[in-house]
């Protein structure tokens, strides 16, 4: 039998293990030219990555802003596929449609057709930010602005939440809404009052499941974490001493690919999860 001491020495090396082992990292696998202008959102749909260009001032309604489309290996394959848009920011998929946040509308983009199917306006709304769809297909959209999260069936949108702050990020699990605003990461189960997990302190931005109950999460100011289903989080990339920003992030789960869209950096990075 061993003695106590060495018991407790035992113990202490397994624990410093298991945080080793814990430890996440991001290596870069490629990079896209700095061709894409103003990239705030990736989202990967398995043969491609849409990607919403801004191309213009990053809240105005100047009709300069696109969707590009991406190679899962960093090639531009079409810079200008959708154009005319405002400031387009977060993107869902249904089926065929791409939803787009585009100011105060969500634009509906038919895939196969390659143009847009109809614009939904959102009333009371003025800087909508981030889309995420839920498994019977309501769509969801923050207003960064006005600190709302809406909620659109057959169309027809409504006020889900309100009063949040900076309202970003938003990803719908099952019956969770998970939402980034402008100090935290916040969870509501089935419509109910949200929740904080996490502080953000420079504001939420890209959100996106691992799958096993932990997320990826950026703030735009240059902050990429991984946080633990817990709350607890760390820092895997910092770039805000740089022009490259971390926007809204794309993710595959299957290889543990990041798409992190850079925004002034004009580029998608492409990382490795470790």
């Amino acid at each position: 039998m061993k003695s106590p001491q060495k018991l407790v020495l035992a113990f202490a090396l397994i624990g410093i293990a298991a945080n080793a082992q814990a430890q996440h990292s991001l290596k870069q696998i490629w990079a896209t030219d700095t061709v894409l202008k103003i990239p705030e959102s990736v989202l990967y749909a398995k043969t491609v990555l849409y990607t919403s260009l801004i191309d213009g001032e990053p809240w105005a309604k100047d009709g300069k802003g696109e969707i590009a489309k991406v190679s899962p290996a960093g090639k531009v394959i079409n810079a200008n596929w959708i154009t005319g848009l405002n400031a387009p920011k977060g993107l869902g998929i249904k089926g065929d449609i791409l939803y787009v946040a585009d100011m105060d509308e969500l634009v509906a983009i038919s895939i196969s057709k390659g143009k847009i199917d109809r614009k939904i306006k959102i009333p009371g709304s003025e800087n909508l930010n981030d889309v995420t769809i839920d498994d019977k297909g309501a769509v969801y959209v923050t207003d960064t602005k006005v600190g709302k999260v809406y909620k659109v069936v057959n169309n027809t949108p409504s006020v889900l939440f309100d009063n949040m702050k900076g309202a970003n990020g938003l990803k719908a699990i099952g019956n969770k809404l998970y939402i980034l605003d402008g100090d935290g990461m916040y969870v509501s189960t089935a419509g109910g009052k949200p929740t904080k997990i996490t502080a953000l302190p420079h504001g939420g931005d890209g959100i996106e499941p691992i799958g096993n109950g932990d997320f990826l999460v950026t703030e735009w100011d240059g902050y990429f974490y991984y946080v633990k289903a817990n709350g607890t989080k760390q820092l895997l990339l910092d770039t805000h001493t740089t022009n490259k920003r971390t926007a809204d992030i794309g993710y595959n789960p299957a290889t543990r690919t990041v798409y992190l869209p850079t925004f002034s950096g004009k580029s998608i990075v492409a990382y490795k999860l470790n």
